[in-house]
């Protein structure tokens, strides 16, 4: 802190140790059987604390692992996973539990962690799709241990940076970033919201729109906060999918803006540079788009 480093990536906080047999731990606290599953939660509030104490009034910490009250100290993401089209799959669906179980904060290592590799089409693929859910998480992340390896005892892995993946990929992944910054405002507004009121920034369908019962069973869309509903493509070479728009509101399609009636599910063209995405019909992210280009 007296470096200037103001925020804090907690990685192996579970705590790691291998083989995990928590009846043979023992902690301050006591037996670890007992006690071991809150070390993340104590790990984070000593962090938040000494910060808090030296004056920081916006404290965000990064954790591989919580508990029930770490939605107090900072922000969760999902460890290290595949790079695979299923563990992007189970991600989006994670996170929205995370929500809904009072721990705001979210992200991924977008394009997984462990076994990407920059060179291949799946690969590139997986990035692109990955990243386009990642821009609508609480944090946006771009994090793995790639390969190929070209060293024997390579220190962190193949390049890893937004131009490291092709020069197509790259154009894709800056609009993305370019899109991000033009929703930061409509972003910043919503940690204050689940600071008062314990919504989260990720909320499953049924959340806002309770009183339609086709939003209970739908896992792999979601609302970013009010106004916004994304339906990631999770699937290897999908270029369409259809999406549910919920009753109740007008929808209008971010990227044309078209306006569809709620309560309908339509056929969305998905080309690889595109994430389907709606606003609510009147809401102020109408000018974010930038409809019809």
């Amino acid at each position: 802190y007296t470096s200037g480093v103001k925020l804090f990536w907690l990685d192996n906080d579970e705590p790691d140790i291998n083989p995990w047999h928590p009846e043979n731990l023992r902690f301050f606290l006591g037996n670890g059987i007992e006690v071991a599953n809150i070390y993340p939660l104590l790990h984070q509030r000593g962090f938040y604390e000494g910060l808090k104490n030296s004056g920081e009034t916006e404290i965000l910490t990064l954790s591989r692992s919580g508990w029930a009250g770490s939605q107090r100290y900072g922000a969760v993401w999902s460890g290290d996973i595949e790079s695979t089209f299923e563990s992007l799959q189970a991600q989006v669906r994670a996170g929205l539990n995370v929500g809904m179980s009072g721990i705001p904060w979210w992200t991924t290592d977008i394009g997984g962690f462990y076994g990407g590799d920059i060179t291949t089409d799946y690969f590139r693929e997986l990035i692109v799709r990955w990243f386009q859910y990642g821009v609508f998480c609480p944090i946006l992340r771009l994090h793995g241990y790639r390969s190929p390896i070209s060293e024997p005892l390579p220190r962190s892995g193949a390049e890893n940076e937004v131009w490291s993946f092709g020069e197509d990929v790259y154009k894709i992944l800056r609009d993305l970033l370019a899109l991000r910054e033009r929703l930061r405002p409509y972003i910043h507004e919503l940690p204050q919201i689940a600071s008062d009121r314990g919504l989260p920034l990720l909320r499953p369908l049924f959340l806002e729109y309770p009183d339609d019962p086709l939003c209970e069973a739908i896992d792999d869309q979601f609302m970013l906060g009010p106004d916004l509903l994304v339906a990631p493509v999770l699937y290897e070479g999908v270029r369409q999918r259809r999406v549910y728009l919920p009753a109740g509101t007008n929808w209008v399609d971010a990227r044309n803006g078209k306006e569809y009636p709620g309560g309908q599910s339509i056929d969305v063209a998905a080309p690889l540079p595109t994430i389907p995405v709606f606003h609510k019909s009147g809401s102020r992210l109408t000018s974010i788009f930038h409809h019809g280009q």
